[in-house]
């Protein structure tokens, strides 16, 4: 993709200039940012998805301004009529179960995948929605089936109504008013409140959603894998010169500083921190799973499997939670099908032995995925 070059997707705008002026900055509507946009799936298909338990999904019911939220799975017979006002299903991660769906993230990857989330697709029967929100994190919002009214405006005060089963702004004084129709598409930044209705009926968006990590989360997560990683798992505290002691829950200063220093050597290596990130990120989203043994590699070369999350950094390249050095002619190769989930024949016939063998373990555990001729 050529970030410099005019996107009708951003209204006109080229990515570097979206990033540069709406980016978690201001909201931006675009009106047909995707003229003759389809749904990934029909009503029917969706709520077949929905029933399954490896699919994440949720009911949303408004009833007289009374909110109830029922999590997946959910069968047919656990979903109001279609001619029933005020309802809407959440359908989590489509982009793990649909090709449409993934092919449609695509065209989102002007943001580093280490911050692209998934595709939520919402159906809603008139009047339903999910109630004035803010969200934490960036999201596109897509239409691609009938209208929904969208009210949106900076939200100053962010606490939620207390007792209600979803995360409904106290306070919401909308700004922008924006009916949207199929293949329109609006983003908004972290903490903007919006509240979005559906009018009329066989409504459907498509929300493209990013990753936004706690700080806390995140360090305990990285934590966690550096103390997993090689180092000094032989290595434990002695204390030849411990005294007697007249204070026995006193905390001993020497395993004070065994445990400092135990921290500190495994952030000294300079690539610790960054494999620890790289192989977090790139942990495959919960309830997914992988069909091994694969197709081997074709004639027409390999491609990334739609579940896969791929990272890399100067000195490793990332596969659902694992880190491989990598380097040279190698490392180039695999950064390819990091960046573009693709690699040629020719491609893989210039990889290295031992690259080979790790591209054939992918592919038996069907990570990759050979393509045929």
């Amino acid at each position: 993709m050529d970030v410099n070059a005019p996107l009708p997707l951003l209204g006109g705008l080229s990515p570097a200039v979206f990033m540069r002026r709406h980016w978690q900055k201001k909201p931006l509507l675009v009106r047909q940012a995707w003229p003759g946009v389809e749904p990934p799936l029909s009503r029917r298909a969706l709520f077949d998805l929905a029933a399954s338990e490896d699919v994440e999904s949720r009911l949303v019911v408004n009833i007289s301004g009374r909110w109830r939220v029922r999590p997946g799975p959910l069968p047919r017979r656990a979903l109001p009529a279609l001619s029933r006002p005020g309802w809407t299903l959440l359908v989590q991660g489509l982009d793990l179960h649909l090709a449409a769906a993934h092919e449609m993230m695509s065209h989102f990857r002007f943001v580093p995948d280490a911050r692209l989330d998934d595709l939520m697709l919402s159906w809603a029967s008139p009047s339903g929605g999910v109630g004035p929100h803010v969200d934490s994190y960036d999201v596109f919002l897509l239409q691609v089936q009938g209208r929904r009214r969208w009210r949106v405006g900076r939200a100053a005060d962010t606490r939620f109504i207390e007792g209600a089963p979803l995360k409904l702004l106290r306070h919401f004084d909308p700004v922008h008013d924006w009916l949207l129709e199929p293949g329109d598409m609006l983003y908004l930044p972290p903490n903007w409140g919006h509240d979005g209705v559906a009018e009329g009926g066989d409504c459907m968006t498509c929300s493209i959603g990013f990753r936004a990590p706690a700080a806390q989360e995140l360090a305990r997560e990285l934590l966690q894998h550096l103390a997993d990683g090689e180092g000094d798992a032989g290595r434990l505290y002695r204390d030849p010169r411990q005294a007697a002691t007249v204070t026995p829950a006193a905390l001993p200063a020497a395993l004070l500083d065994f445990a400092r220093h135990a921290v500190a050597r495994r952030l000294a290596d300079p690539q610790a921190l960054a494999r620890a990130l790289g192989e977090t990120l790139s942990e495959p989203k919960p309830r997914v799973w992988f069909n091994a043994g694969g197709l081997p590699r074709g004639s027409a070369g390999v491609r990334l499997d739609a579940r896969s999350r791929m990272l890399y950094d100067e000195r490793h390249i990332y596969l659902n939670g694992e880190a491989y050095a990598a380097g040279g002619r190698d490392a180039r190769l695999m950064r390819r099908l990091a960046d573009t989930h693709r690699l040629s024949a020719a491609d893989c016939a210039r990889l290295g032995a031992a690259a080979a063998a790790l591209l054939d373990d992918w592919t038996a555990a069907g990570w990759v995925h050979g393509e045929a001729a």
